[in-house]
């Protein structure tokens, strides 16, 4: 039987600072390796991509909602914390009875496993960081608990020189070995290949920009975003880093043959570009998550075509390289739409960030069934065979894109004084166009908006109304109409499960 030590020299304030450097140490240790094996995560990273997979999805919604596109360092943040304070337990109660600690580091190493076994696309060797990790911060709690000099006097505890020399060469070590992890994991950059890659010209060139496709107004959204500007909305906390020599694309299921395609066989074949307006579905009324790329790819029907899609199927289900799924019905690739397997992004090779080296793009869907980044499988299948990633966590199978108007000028709450103004912003109908956009201030009649031009029906349009503004408070309201004659639901809904509707209402100042 392990007895406790006897007359503990440590203070509780010197059993957290071990406890915390012992766990610096596991997740140094994990970075290293999974710096030095290709394809390995560190235990944060295995933990977090176990977190994104199995919380609830309203959590997920309300972590998009209140951080945006900085959901995942949020998380990643959440998870030190936890995991400091776990820690910091662990060296409390390793003061006296030293096997609790190393039990407690060996937990740390087993759910970092856990978490890694989990993932879509797990191999034995994701195992590594987590174990290694447990393994060498273990080492690291015993020799900081290693028995010292004491003091004259027992009641003054452990040498304090002694215990700060230890610790900061402890800490020190965690430091330098995270940071040559760190450093190693570069190797497996391909920002280099990317920017060897040269695109060919289109051999279906985007239809010409209208002039009036922007209305010039201060504070409304560009029509093109900036690839820099892009919204990123996705369950992998760490950037799939995809060769594009070594990637492949691969058609298969219910098909008469089956397809594999390389990099260089995307870009042999005839290209289309074409302006598309992407929409998230976590995405709030009055939102951001929404964004207007000139793509460059490969038609998508003309590659099912080629495979022969059996008449069974009516799902397409992508696999991204990092083993997330998508479903897709097959009626929304084979209609005519530029569905397309997507190589280029606003005049430039896709950005790693946005599923370098290809990715799907649909308009008119939520990009949950429509827009796998980092693709390299598809499968033809049915929707009663298989349930995707979002599916199977309650959301909607089959997700177009509502019609949603939005107010982008002014903002809301803000204050200006009265008189000559303009309401302004954008609206969407992805694939039906939006024929009219309406404002209501204050209850009063609808007014119709003046809409920009667009150069398909897949892209948003700029809209804007002048206002003589009195003094006082003011609530304004728009809704949009699409070409099918619908009128925007003024029905409030949340994202899930299949995107969120409902009028976007402002209140203002004019004083």
């Amino acid at each position: 039987m392990v007895t406790p030590i006897p007359d503990c020299p440590y203070s509780p304030r010197q059993g957290i600072a071990v406890g915390l450097l012992a766990a610096a140490v596991a997740l140094a240790v994990g970075e290293l390796v999974s710096g030095l094996v290709r394809g390995t995560t560190s235990p944060v990273v295995s933990v977090g991509g176990f977190v994104i997979d199995h919380v609830p999805p309203s959590l997920k919604v309300y972590a998009v909602r209140t951080f945006g596109t900085n959901d995942k360092p949020a998380l990643i943040i959440g998870t030190l914390v936890l995991l400091a304070l776990f820690a910091a337990g662990v060296g409390i109660v390793a003061r006296r009875r030293r096997w609790l600690g190393y039990a407690g580091i060996a937990l740390f190493g087993v759910v970092g496993v856990g978490a890694a076994l989990t993932r879509p696309a797990a191999r034995a060797l994701d195992v590594l960081p987590s174990v290694l990790g447990a393994l060498v911060g273990m080492a690291a709690l015993g020799w900081l608990l290693r028995p010292v000099a004491k003091a004259a006097e027992p009641s003054a505890g452990l040498d304090r020189r002694s215990f700060l020399l230890s610790s900061a060469g402890v800490g020190v070590a965690a430091a330098a070995t995270g940071g040559v992890g760190r450093q190693l994991r570069k190797r497996f950059a391909i920002s280099t290949a990317r920017s060897g890659v040269a695109l060919p010209a289109p051999a279906s060139p985007a239809p010409p920009m209208p002039a009036g496709a922007s209305l010039g107004i201060d504070g409304v959204a560009p029509f093109t975003t900036s690839n820099a500007a892009f919204y990123r909305i996705d369950t992998t906390l760490v950037t799939p880093q995809v060769d594009p020599s070594t990637w492949r694309l691969r058609i298969h299921g219910l098909v008469n043959k089956e397809i594999t395609l390389t990099y260089a066989d995307l870009l042999k074949r005839p290209l289309r570009e074409r302006d598309i307006t992407m929409i998230c579905v976590s995405n709030e009324v009055g939102g951001e998550l929404t964004g207007t790329a000139r793509w460059l790819g490969v038609p998508l029907m003309d590659v099912l075509k080629e495979a022969g899609v059996k008449s069974s199927a009516n799902q397409m289900v992508s696999r991204s390289v990092d083993g997330w799924t998508c479903g897709t019905p097959v009626a929304n690739v084979m209609d005519g739409r530029d569905a397309m397997i997507v190589v280029g992004m606003n005049g430039e090779p896709l950005p790693i960030a946005h599923g370098f080296p290809a990715r799907l793009v649909v308009p008119g869907l939520y990009g949950y069934v429509s827009a796998t980044k980092w693709v390299t499988d598809i499968e033809l299948t049915t929707f009663d065979a298989f349930d995707a990633y979002w599916a199977k966590r309650g959301w909607a199978k089959e997700a177009p894109i509502k019609t949603m108007a939005r107010i982008d000028t002014p903002k809301g709450l803000s204050r200006s004084a009265p008189g000559k103004a303009v309401i302004a912003g954008v609206a969407w109908a992805i694939h039906r166009t939006v024929t009219k956009v309406e404002v209501q201030i204050d209850g009063g009649e609808w007014q119709q908006a003046t809409l920009g031009q667009t150069p398909t029906a897949d892209t948003w349009v700029q809209w804007k109304l002048d206002w003589d503004a009195a003094p006082g408070n003011h609530t304004i309201v728009c809704r949009a109409t699409d070409g099918t004659g619908t009128v925007q639901t003024a029905d409030r809904a949340k994202p899930i499960p299949d995107g969120a509707s409902g009028w976007h209402t402002i209140v203002v100042f004019k004083e």
